[in-house]
């Protein structure tokens, strides 16, 4: 059978109005139509579920049959859409989000206050995962999206660069780097560094211009956070190269350290991750798009990169 859901409701308004020119005027359609459509709708049942005369009609008993039946399941399938259909506009629920620890540390921590406030029937749950963790939540479907440095593989993710930032230096106020004006990659050369590890995402970018620059450094530590890198150069121990965020967080001019600008500027990426041809649910676009603007609201609230005193 081929019974549409125009079909029941035209038969629905008959059953109710006991008139074909009522029931027309009722859903919309002309007599004849309607008078088509009930046609049409015993044809396929092959049962006769009206009794017609010149003025008006009655069920039969397979009529108030499918009229009890009918009504039911289209009230049901009716509370069913609109349910779904209210899904485009609800601020309710849970998202998931996968971050690398950088990022987890210094732009998701006001992500999720944002979201608190705006939305407070929504959760923003925070996974802080290596850059390669996070990918592979992201793939696995264990979260949302992904919140993470350029991904160099990237075939199977939709990407959506939110940030741009660039690597500075960071060193203690009494080193000779800290009153150069301009720092460049190739006067790290020599310093003892304490750097990022490779399962940061920004590591391999790090690498990158320290081969092309200056590649006699010595990597003297490798941590996963920037808060003990900041410890380390702190006791003495070297001087660091990390992304901007992590500098504007940490105050690090109140723990004697300075930081300066590298030169050439050499930027990492920020992007928001998800897989690639899967749509995202409308509660977790929100949290896309909250998240983006929170990183452009934060950028663009950044002081200066600091400069040596003497040229302030």
């Amino acid at each position: 059978m081929n019974i549409t859901l125009r079909q029941l409701r035209v038969f629905l308004a008959v059953a109710q109005q006991q008139n074909f020119s009522r029931a027309g005027e009722a859903v919309g359609l002309t007599q004849p139509a309607v008078s088509r459509s009930i046609t049409d709708l015993e044809q396929q049942l092959g049962v006769q579920l009206l009794h017609r005369s010149t003025r008006d009609v009655e069920l039969s008993d397979a009529g108030r049959l499918l009229q009890g039946r009918a009504t039911r399941v289209l009230d049901e399938l009716d509370a069913a859409l609109l349910e779904v259909r209210g899904l485009a506009t609800q601020r309710h629920g849970r998202v998931r989000v996968a971050s690398s620890p950088t990022l987890s540390a210094h732009l998701m921590p006001e992500c999720i206050a944002r979201c608190a406030q705006q939305h407070p029937g929504l959760q923003l749950q925070l996974l802080d995962r290596i850059q390669q963790g996070a990918l592979d939540s992201v793939r696995a479907g264990e979260v949302d999206f992904g919140v993470v440095i350029d991904p160099t593989e990237p075939e199977d993710l939709h990407c959506e660069a939110i940030l741009s930032e660039p690597f500075c230096l960071v060193c203690p106020a009494d080193h000779a780097l800290a009153r150069r004006r301009e720092v460049h990659w190739r006067d790290l050369a020599g310093h003892p560094l304490v750097l990022l590890d490779h399962a940061s995402g920004s590591r391999r970018l790090i690498d990158r211009e320290l081969e092309q620059h200056a590649p006699d450094c010595q990597v003297v530590q490798q941590v996963g956070h920037t808060t003990t890198i900041f410890a380390m150069v702190q006791a003495g121990l070297g001087i660091a190269v990390v992304p901007r965020l992590a500098v504007a967080d940490q105050g690090v001019e109140s723990a004697g350290l300075v930081h300066r600008l590298l030169l050439p500027v050499v930027e990492r990426q920020i992007m928001l991750v998800h897989r690639r041809h899967r749509r995202l649910a409308p509660v977790v676009q929100l949290v896309w798009d909250l998240v983006r603007d929170v990183a452009h609201a934060r950028w663009s609230a950044l002081p200066a990169l600091g400069a040596p005193a003497k040229e302030r």
